[in-house]
């Protein structure tokens, strides 16, 4: 039987990127999508190639509006009943040195990728309690695990992600709720170029490690993967950035000395 068949999966960050890929990747299981973003034209695009999806809700949001997300969860309620998987994608980059970035922008990120996300999930959590089921999935980075230059503010964002939804796991276990952090190293999106720059503009710019990553349809493929093989956490990634994390738990002195010296865009 299929796992995600008429199930009910809210994804944030929809409108493009590894949420536009998992849109499509759910879809073409049998769900039942709700699709966040802020741009309502493209989640429409999105929505019109969802195909085999059994029902396509657009519901436009910001996380970075300091809401509490409970209007717009009910109308997801009213609209399927229930929800079945949260997807938390949205989220935001960055591209400076810690020296010349805006505290503003320091804040932007952390409200978007860490405030946002814990706002909805906790709009959400109440519903997953009462019906004693429910997937969670959070696309953190490999820098949740490796602090890396020109990213503090966003690996601040993606380490507290990680605390947070480790620490709701342990809450929630007897309620039957699963907690899914994936870690995606280099992915092929438009990440780098909408990253904030040090004084909040866009980055405006492919890196040359992004453009060279792992592409948003094989990612979404492994996150739909991990979720059925009830992990909680997944690696995403190529050698390279495996290669870090491994280093980082047990050789944390040498790959210190590594980002000190290493070329980062």
């Amino acid at each position: 039987m299929n796992q995600f068949a008429n199930q009910i999966v809210w994804i944030t960050g929809a409108s493009s990127g590894i949420g536009e890929a998992l849109a499509y990747a759910f879809a073409r299981e049998g769900a039942k999508l709700v699709l966040s973003a802020r741009r309502e034209s493209e989640l429409e695009r999105v929505k019109n190639a969802c195909k085999g999806a059994k029902e396509v809700m657009i519901l436009p949001l910001d996380l970075a509006n300091g809401s509490d997300f409970k209007a717009e969860t009910q109308q997801v309620i009213q609209q399927f009943g229930q929800i079945d998987i949260l997807v938390n994608n949205g989220g935001i980059s960055q591209r400076g040195l810690a020296k010349d970035t805006l505290i503003e922008v320091d804040r932007r990120i952390m409200e978007v990728n860490f405030f946002g996300t814990v706002s909805l999930t906790k709009a959400v959590l109440p519903t997953f309690l009462q019906q004693k089921k429910g997937q969670i999935v959070v696309i953190s980075s490999i820098v949740g695990k490796i602090g890396v230059p020109l990213r503090t503010a966003y690996s601040a964002s993606k380490h507290a992600l990680h605390g947070w939804f480790d620490a709701l796991r342990a809450e929630t276990w007897e309620a039957n709720l699963k907690v899914l952090l994936v870690c995606p190293g280099y992915v092929k999106t438009q990440v780098s170029i909408n990253a904030l720059a040090a004084d909040g503009s866009k980055h405006n710019k492919m890196d040359e490690t992004t453009s060279q990553g792992l592409s948003a349809e094989y990612t979404a493929e492994q996150i739909l993967k991990a979720i059925r093989r009830g992990k909680a956490e997944v690696i995403i990634s190529g050698a390279r950035e495996r290669l870090g994390v491994f280093l980082k738990r047990f050789f944390p002195a040498r790959l210190r000395k590594m980002l000190q010296t290493a070329k980062t865009t």
